[in-house]
């Protein structure tokens, strides 16, 4: 690792993908940065806090810093999420991207920064791109503007598109282990093995796994979604109906400090920029609180499908151990009033409502499906 990135940097921390790091540490710190990107790995391999860690190493605004000090507004933005020349993009469309968002983007690129001197555009799940919208984005991925950086994210080079591939510089993310992501979250928190693994299976990634750790609002969604399939054994209706509507609260929560921080920076923003820049502002803020908000839902059936795995291993055997230790409890309920059949078809009612939010459907209307299917699931002899 190149020792113009600080300990304290995003690049820095990368320690699961040792490779990575240090191929990206010296093309930054060389000046050698691609202008195009494409991170291929597995969900949880880390690609998208990769993303933003590369992001935070080109806009670092300390001056004769090649990498990132970690210490300045630029660096600080970035690691918040709160960017405004970090644009983050994912699918609106069950089906893939909408030509909308390409339009979109490319507008944006053709504007100069609003506060550093680069700009970059995270676009996940690349693999979701339709011909109709990469072709647009072909010329702009070849040939963008100076100082634009594009990482797009996907799963293989097998599902992309092979005009995209060819534009970017692949790297390659290697698969995690539960218990490499766990040691990494442990080094980072000091937390006990337990917590961390549980927070790694919940959130998917040790960056995030680590972040989900520092924050409480988070966790009591989590708690809330466990707390929601523990009572369902006596649960009429009218309770299931209660308990999803409060479990949405709970997910919101953490968003109120975000809304806020995004409130401030259009604050400081509007003297200076255009109309139509404050307009793609707004909309930028609009796809991260919407983001955020996807990823608390996913982090919830993450808490219902792990509780629900530990279930299953309490079943088949008594000492081995479980990844939910802080809640053993109610996994030894589940285990005691259920079958293995019975937690098999509750954990297709997670992937059930995973499948129908990716399609749209009302979170909140999701969640309650679940937890009906759950419960009779969890009765089957």
């Amino acid at each position: 690792m190149s020792d113009r990135l600080t300990p304290n940097s995003l690049l820095a921390k990368l320690d699961t993908q040792p490779r990575v790091r240090d191929f990206l540490a010296r093309a930054v710190t060389s000046g050698r940065a691609s202008h195009a990107y494409l991170f291929l790995g597995s969900p949880g391999s880390g690609k998208l806090d990769a993303a933003w860690a590369l992001a935070q190493a080109l806009l670092c605004g300390e001056d004769g810093v090649s990498g990132a000090c970690a210490s300045c507004d630029d660096c600080g933005r970035v690691a918040r999420r709160t960017h405004p020349d970090v644009h983050y993009f994912a699918p609106d469309s069950a089906t893939g991207y909408l030509i909308a968002q390409t339009r979109e983007l490319l507008e944006d690129v053709a504007l100069a920064p609003i506060r550093a001197k680069a700009k970059v555009y995270i676009v996940d799940r690349a693999e979701q791109l339709r011909a109709n919208t990469a072709n647009a984005l072909l010329k702009t991925l070849e040939e963008p503007p100076a100082g634009v950086t594009f990482i797009l994210l996907g799963s293989s080079a097998d599902v992309m598109l092979p005009t995209i591939v060819s534009r970017c510089q692949c790297v390659p993310f290697r698969p995690l282990s539960l218990e490499d992501a766990t040691t990494a979250v442990e080094h980072a928190t000091g937390l006990p093995a337990g917590k961390c693994r549980m927070a790694v299976a919940v959130a998917g990634s040790p960056a995030r796994a680590v972040e989900f750790l520092k924050s409480g609002d988070r966790q009591a969604a989590r708690r809330a979604m466990v707390r929601a399939v523990d009572l369902l054994a006596h649960a009429d209706e009218a309770d299931i109906l209660a308990a999803a509507k409060d479990l949405m609260g709970a997910i919101k929560a953490p968003l109120a400090e975000v809304k806020s921080t995004q409130q401030a920076v259009l604050e400081q923003n509007q003297d200076y920029l255009s109309r139509g820049a404050l307009k793609q502002l707004e909309d930028r803020n609009k796809r991260e609180l919407n983001a955020r908000e996807r990823s608390g839902i996913m982090e919830a059936l993450a808490s219902v499908r792990s509780l629900l795995r530990d279930a299953l291993v309490r079943l088949a055997s008594e000492s081995e151990p479980v990844v939910n230790e802080d809640v053993s409890d109610v996994v030894e309920r589940i285990a005691a009033r259920a079958t293995v059949t019975g937690v098999t078809r509750a954990l297709d009612a997670v992937s059930s409502a995973e499948a129908r939010i990716a399609r749209n459907v009302t979170p909140q209307l999701a969640i309650e499906v679940m937890l009906f299917d759950i419960r009779k699931a969890l009765q089957c002899p």
